[in-house]
């Protein structure tokens, strides 16, 4: 099976992942926001080569999951990460509240029904994570989930746990790669573009309420985020606590991380055996009328 590549945000699999360790920002020494971006670009053109071999290769699939507070800015990475793939080689799927179809299953039961066929790369932003992370916060939730027995608030996380990870061994033994994205936003960096969001017109729109409320919950939701990438970190199925306080930073980092897995897959185009390439002279010979 895939195991991780190397980073200095990879979360290990002997839970000891602390979020209070994990950086929001770049390190002192790092590149500036224009070198960052130059890098980015030739990152984002190794990942349209790789990927175009991804699809003839045929034998893995590529499963980027990308969980973060509001205003990490999941969408804009996803955006500029991916933006020189051809779109009919990848798929994006967004996890909203569940719908009453949705908790009618089990929680893994509507990401299970978009993962990515070999060959393509899928993207959830957001995704089953979701079920130990703000249901964890707001387990009041889970009245709507119609779960058999009666909810055991101690048990019930860990069971989730479980689940997720013999879910995810299961989609690695069978060629998908996963690779699991947090983006680590500051608190104070999330005000910031909270008010923006407010004065600026043109971000009016991604404006919710809804959001703001959600800060009371923070340590909460810290508390949550470390839980699950302790329990669910895995060499095949790793973690990245990405800094998101810089988004050309953050952004680098993960499209890194993306070429260097791929490359590490040794993908190939399939050859052409001898009585194909005969037939080649025949063909060539008959194009020429």
């Amino acid at each position: 099976m895939f195991e991780a590549v190397a980073s200095p945000y990879l979360a290990g699999d002997d839970g000891t992942f602390r979020v209070k360790n994990a950086a929001t920002a770049p390190p002192g020494d790092s590149w500036g926001k224009k070198k960052c971006k130059q890098l980015l670009a030739k990152r984002i053109d190794e990942i349209s080569d790789l990927q175009r071999m991804l699809y003839a290769h045929d034998r893995y699939a590529i499963l980027l999951i990308f969980q973060a507070m509001d205003a990490a800015g999941k969408d804009g990475t996803i955006r500029a990460v991916m933006s020189g793939i051809n779109p009919a080689g990848c798929q994006v799927f967004s996890f909203k509240q569940p719908t009453p179809e949705e908790l009618d299953h089990d929680f893994l039961w509507r990401s299970a029904k978009r993962l990515p066929e070999r060959g393509r790369i899928g993207i959830f932003n957001r995704s089953y994570y979701e079920e130990v992370l703000v249901v964890r916060v707001h387990p009041e939730y889970l009245e709507a989930q119609k779960l058999p027995d009666k909810v055991d608030l101690k048990n019930i996380w860990q069971q989730r746990y479980s689940s997720i990870c013999d879910h995810e061994k299961y989609l690695a033994r069978s060629g998908t790669v996963i690779l699991k994205f947090w983006l680590n936003v500051s608190k104070a960096e999330q005000r910031r573009r909270f008010l923006a969001r407010i004065d600026e017109p043109r971000k009016n729109w991604k404006f919710s309420a809804g959001d703001v409320d959600e800060r009371k919950f923070w340590q909460d939701y810290m508390a949550a985020y470390e839980a699950a990438i302790n329990a669910t970190s895995r060499p095949w199925a790793p973690w990245y606590a990405i800094p998101a306080d810089d988004k050309p930073f953050m952004r680098l980092c993960v499209a890194e991380i993306i070429v260097q897995s791929l490359k590490k897959l040794k993908l190939k185009y399939p050859t052409v055996g001898a009585k194909e390439k005969a037939r080649f002279a025949e063909l060539r010979a008959m194009l020429k009328d």
